[in-house]
């Protein structure tokens, strides 16, 4: 078996995600620190996530990853998505990142809104290594294309699945 056929035999890292919401169905997005200067805006935002620790479920792994990486705890579940969703990381990264041990990840999705005011956004926590250098409320439907490559079809799925918490957000707010 040569080293591509291994890689591809390793499991999936266990995530969550967080597609968190304001008040008029705008999400959360993160600009990811540490990536090269030049792309634009494809490719560097994503939605905090992370993965899950021993003896937590996904929606505490989920809940900890959001305050973690953007300091926000004063939130409620809208949603998760029915099924884990799964990447491959491209062949580049295999075997660079977590410790060579995944192919890529499975993660189980929460559509959680942010009840707090946005000054509880903190993208510096004391404690946790910073994700994000900048943030920005976004329309769901515009997510896909900010994102990196191999884990657009996640987002797409997100957008497919969370869609009708947006509009109902967003008719919320409207009235």
């Amino acid at each position: 078996m040569n080293a591509a056929d291994a890689m591809r035999n390793l499991p999936y890292r266990p995530c969550v995600g967080v597609v968190l919401f304001n008040p008029e169905g705008r999400v959360f997005i993160g600009r990811r620190i540490g990536l090269p200067v030049g792309f634009g805006e494809t490719g560097i935002w994503q939605l905090p996530q992370g993965g899950i620790d021993e003896g937590e479920t996904p929606e505490q792994a989920a809940r900890r990853e959001l305050a973690e990486e953007i300091g926000v705890s004063n939130a409620r579940v809208l949603g998760e998505t029915p099924d884990w969703l799964y990447y491959d990381l491209p062949e580049h990264l295999m075997g660079k990142v977590w410790g060579g041990k995944y192919r890529g990840q499975k993660q189980k999705w929460f559509a959680l809104e942010h009840l707090g005011d946005e000054r509880e956004v903190n993208l510096n926590v004391p404690g946790h290594h910073p994700e994000f250098d900048l943030w920005r409320w976004e329309e769901l439907e515009r997510i896909p294309e900010l994102v990196v490559p191999f884990k657009r079809h996640i987002y797409e799925e997100l957008v497919r699945a969370f869609s009708p918490i947006a509009e109902e957000l967003r008719r919320k707010s409207a009235a």
